[in-house]
């Protein structure tokens, strides 16, 4: 059989493994500087627990599980005969695996609801699955790093949340843009556009202005209802590229006035401290799913920087405001908000862009080569006293030509090299080699130092 993985998903090896590590490892810090504190939640879900939460889009690209056992023994039999699959899964599946992050920590908040002290922050960083079309940046299988506050509707956490998305990037090396705009507003656009009864399509169609345009936007508009009216209202809106611009298009909409209020406030927040990256209003900033009610952030690689001018990548972290996510489970007035970082999309870009640190590939500080067989017990001790003072150390198994020994130091990345014969295991004075400047210095055991922690 020839080996394969489901489309979607990669292998990685352990130099891209470590670099991941890197990102999860700046990302984590953040986190916990910020408060947060970590949870853990199942890779599976029940269905119900998913389904109705991503919007029509997004319940088709949830991952289903099969039941245990004969589960065709109880399917839908009219179904089965019908090939009606969308009732024939009723029947044979009632989990799934997870979409993202957020829907179930409102869950996990509804059943330990008594367990956790409110204004709850919580961090997880994990995978999920999405049947989504492969492409670059966008795989079945990936990690999410999400932040979420629950139990307050303070403006202050969508302050606190913009800084935390500034700093993560900013230590990652990489120029961003952080974009905002609120539901609340896009909400006023439907109600004076006469749309307001069909305002995630209005929104699913206008999340897609950047990829397909005016034209085919103005297209899937009209066919949810939109007149020429309502048309030109949205073109407008669209058109205003601030704040001050939008205010008066939405001066006859209540809830549009009080989106512009709250994004207003939390600019003036953010603006009062220190940034490393550009802080935007995006009027077409949409995001369609279904449980955002205020505050929406996107964010992408700024390509004015300087060296990041050829990059292609949609949103590396995004997020929003929810008003009653868990009341679906049954526990009202549980405001939250949250943001997710695209590890995946954040890792190919610092790929493309050779910005990751020199030492986030590195998993040893040395590789000790013994260059006689009877050196090798020698050799061990070292390295067992190296490891035992935290050094990341390792020992080659065998005396062999120099030759091999070194290309497989090569191959492994290590940054320095022990070489070991019959003078240097006498004096304990051994031969250290950089191996990428072809340097060799003399030191004692003492001298060895490990990789930071």
């Amino acid at each position: 059989m020839k080996p394969s993985i489901p489309k979607g998903t990669r292998d990685f090896l352990p130099a891209e493994v470590r670099r991941r590590d890197y990102i999860f490892s700046v990302i984590k810090k953040h986190f916990r500087r910020f408060g947060y504190q970590p949870i853990e939640t199942p890779v599976m879900e029940n269905l119900a627990t998913l389904t109705g939460k991503y919007g029509e889009e997004g319940d088709k690209l949830l991952f289903k599980v099969l039941n245990n056992g004969n589960f065709l023994g109880k399917a839908d039999a009219t179904a089965l005969a019908e090939k009606d699959s969308d009732k024939v899964l009723a029947s044979i599946s009632k989990r799934g695996l997870r979409y993202d992050l957020t829907v179930p920590f409102a869950r996990y908040v509804v059943m330990h609801q008594n367990e956790l002290a409110f204004p709850f922050k919580r961090y997880a960083i994990m995978p999920v699955w999405r049947a989504d079309r492969p492409q670059k940046g966008r795989y079945q299988e990936f990690y999410q790093c999400d932040a979420d506050v629950v139990g307050s509707d303070s403006l202050l956490y969508e302050a606190e949340l913009t800084q935390l998305l500034d700093g993560v990037f900013h230590e990652l090396g990489l120029k961003a843009v952080i974009r905002l705009n609120n539901r609340k507003i896009l909400a006023g656009l439907a109600e004076i556009a006469g749309m307001a009864d069909n305002m995630m399509d209005m929104t699913i169609a206008i999340d897609k202005l950047d990829k397909i345009g005016w034209n085919k936007v103005a297209e899937d508009l009209t066919n949810q209802g939109a007149n020429a009216g309502a048309l030109q209202v949205i073109k407008q809106f669209l058109d205003a590229n601030s704040l001050e611009s939008v205010a008066p298009l939405l001066a006859g909409s209540e809830v549009g006035k009080q989106g512009i209020a709250e994004l207003q406030e939390v600019f003036d927040l953010v603006a009062a401290q220190p940034t490393n990256n550009k802080i935007e209003f995006d009027v077409t900033l949409a995001r369609g799913l279904n449980y955002y009610t205020g505050a929406i952030w996107e964010v992408a690689v700024d390509t004015d920087a300087p060296g990041q001018e050829n990059i292609k990548m949609g949103s590396i972290a995004g997020g929003g405001r929810y008003a009653d996510l868990t009341s679906i489970f049954g526990m009202k007035d549980m405001p939250g908000v949250g943001v997710s970082f695209g590890a995946e999309r954040i890792y190919d870009v610092l790929q493309d862009l050779d910005a990751f640190p020199e030492d986030a590939s590195e998993d040893l500080q040395y590789l000790i080569l013994c260059l006689d067989k009877s050196i090798l017990t020698h050799g061990f001790g070292l390295v067992s006293r190296l490891r035992a003072r935290g050094i990341h150390a390792d020992l080659y198994p065998k005396s062999t030509k120099l030759q091999k020994m070194m290309k497989y130091a090569d191959q492994r990345g290590v940054p320095e090299v022990v070489i070991i014969g019959s003078q240097e295991m006498e004096s304990g004075n051994y031969t250290v080699k950089n191996m990428k400047t072809g340097n060799q210095q003399n030191m004692m055991e003492k001298q060895f130092e490990g990789l930071p922690e």
